[in-house]
């Protein structure tokens, strides 16, 4: 029986999912019956959002010119959050389906996985798809998919996973050009670890490819990174529901369970080998997702009863999700305003606020999310780096000779007429054009390096509101750089909250703190005293604004008489508005962190 295995990458939207749901209908691996939308999406997030989050490995059945085929396929996420998904799948694979969208166009996304394809060496085939929409132009996606990333135009095939137009074909093709997988390099055998997941009844499943040998039910393995060991009790395959059966061979994909308590015994990446005959050299696999973005939950009760109760419920909320999601990261915190709570790292914006949601509605928690921050590697006066991702951490500015952020390269997909704009934004970022480049008729690629904490507030957003939507962008990071960076703290009523501080550039500090203090002051309450909205880097007040106290009218009682009276009363108000101030608290909203989220370009 020959084999193929290969992934479908794409931009986000552009039918990943239903062109999978397609290839499992054509091969009759689903009754038309069984058949749904998104049927590999199978968390309810993925079906609300319409969007795939994490990677599904099926094993489907075709027959080629009276052969029959096994096809391994894994359908990846397109968003630019998850590229270490879409990096998973391409290693344990020999070829790609390249989709692209017939009315879309190639886009950021479209040619990052593209690439990343061609450095794992895989053999791409170029898919043209939603060709049954009334503006489709598969022709002139072809020309850009020949001028961008220069595959033949005669090598792409148009289908409709929608209809079913060119899926047979598609099919054919996999059989034909994508290449069959290597024979087995050493007898001993070894297996790839490419994800994993925690199933509350069976502990961690972990999907994996053999290189070499095979692996049986009742075997005894070992984790060539971890060293530990373990007996399979369950081995299967995803047809696409789960079937169990005895051995998995040299170039197949599977699943196994072996009564893995928790995700740290599995990395990503790790080779599985036979603890009986171990392999001496494991696979080369790769890196573990690293996070960029850095954010706080705490929950949201205002009483201290209820906090504490509300606190073991996120601990539990958390410590579940982390078990579903190796690339999710947490360390409890403290917060003189908000109590207990963890600092959690993710791989993106979009991936912070999935994490979110989940923990809500899985976890029934009410959550206050501070604004999130990225890593910075500070430079020290006795020449040693440390790495922070909160600004508590960061060191006394006598010990710092440099603080470095990460620069990222950014591509900006976009259409001619807002080039203009978008290089405004960028400048205004504090961005440095690289280049730009023609990408088709009335489209063009700008290059860009950029901090990354300048695009992980609401720079996607203001691209899509220049180029009305058609704007994509993607984005790696590249280096560290030193710059002119400094901490700024928030005061409330002279209490810095450490949970509103940042790290920012000094020639936009004070612009910055001007309109996050206007916007706290409109997100806070009044209360009866008068409280106090400060920036200060170092010792040094750089802006300032008030939220003025309610005044009850103390003197309305006085008709006429001695002015001492009026204003005894009116001293004797004061005193008691200073002790208010002394002993009162100011509740914070979950609003009022957020409000730094935009930076009023």
């Amino acid at each position: 029986m020959q084999i193929r295995n290969f992934s479908i990458i794409a931009h986000i939207d552009h039918g990943k999912s239903t062109l999978a749901d397609r290839l499992l209908q054509a091969t009759k691996a689903v009754t038309e019956r069984e058949s749904r939308d998104q049927l590999l999406d199978s968390m309810d997030l993925e079906r609300e959002r319409g969007i795939t989050i994490k990677a599904s490995a099926v094993t489907v059945h075709h027959t080629y010119k009276g052969e029959d085929y096994e096809l391994n396929f894994i359908d990846t996420p397109g968003h630019v959050d998850f590229t270490y998904e879409v990096s998973r799948a391409l290693t344990a694979c020999e070829g790609a389906l390249l989709v692209v969208d017939s009315t879309q166009g190639v886009e950021a996304q479209t040619v990052a996985n593209a690439y990343l394809a061609i450095e794992n060496d895989l053999e791409l085939i170029p898919v043209i798809n939603k060709i049954d929409l009334p503006n489709a132009d598969p022709d002139k996606v072809a020309m850009e998919i020949e001028q961008v990333l220069g595959l033949p135009a005669e090598d792409c095939i148009n289908c409709s996973a929608k209809t079913g137009e060119g899926i047979l074909e598609l099919l054919d093709l996999i059989c034909y050009k994508l290449p069959p997988p290597e024979p087995a390099k050493i007898k001993q055998t070894r297996a790839l670890i490419f994800d994993s997941h925690y199933d509350e009844y069976r502990g961690v499943v972990v999907y994996f490819r053999v290189f070499d040998g095979a692996l049986k039910k009742g075997d005894r393995i070992l984790m060539m990174g971890t060293g530990r060991t373990f007996t399979i009790t369950e081995l299967g395959r995803y047809t696409p529901y789960p079937t169990p059966i005895n051995e998995i061979g040299t170039s197949q994909v599977g699943y196994m369970v072996a009564a893995i308590k928790t995700l740290e015994d599995v990395r990503v990446g790790d080779t599985i080998t036979l603890d009986t005959d171990p392999a001496s050299e494991p696979l080369s696999g790769y890196e573990e997702p690293k996070q960029m973005v850095f954010c706080d939950f705490y929950p949201a009760s205002s009483d201290t009863v209820s906090k504490k109760t509300e606190f073991e419920t996120l601990r539990e909320a958390v410590e579940k999700l982390r078990l579903n999601d190796a690339s999710f990261t947490f360390e409890a915190q403290h917060s003189e305003a908000l109590g207990f709570g963890f600092r959690c790292g993710f791989l993106g914006l979009l991936h912070m606020e999935i994490v979110q949601e989940r923990l809500e509605r899985e976890g029934g928690v009410e959550i206050i999310q501070t604004a999130p921050t990225v890593n910075y590697r500070i430079e020290l006066t006795d020449d040693t780096t440390i790495d922070i991702h909160n600004p508590a951490d960061l060191p006394d500015p006598t010990q710092i000779k440099n603080i470095c952020e990460p620069i990222v390269k950014v591509e900006i997909i976009c259409p001619d007429v807002n080039i203009g704009d978008l290089m405004r934004l960028c400048e205004n970022r504090r961005g440095v054009f690289k280049g730009q480049k023609f990408v088709s008729e009335g489209r063009q690629m700008l290059d860009y390096e950029l901090p990354l904490a300048e695009i992980i507030y609401d720079f996607y957003d203001k691209l899509k509101s220049i180029t009305r939507g058609y704007g994509t962008m993607d984005y790696e990071i590249i280096e560290f750089r030193p710059d002119k960076l400094v901490k700024v703290s928030i005061l409330i009523n002279g209490d810095p909250v450490e949970a509103l501080s940042m790290i920012c550039h000094r020639d936009k500090a004070v612009s910055r703190t001007k309109v996050i203090l206007l916007k706290l002051r409109r997100q806070i309450d009044r209360h009866q005293f008068e409280i106090a909205l400060q920036a200060a880097i170092g010792g040094k007040i750089i802006a300032r604004e008030t939220v003025k106290g309610f005044r009850k009218n103390v003197t309305a009682k006085c008709y006429g008489g001695d002015v001492t009276r009026k204003r005894k009363l009116l001293e004797k108000q004061k005193k008691g508005k200073r002790r208010m101030k002394a002993i009162g608290n100011v509740h914070i909203p979950q609003e009022a962190f957020l409000a730094i989220l935009e930076q009023g370009d």
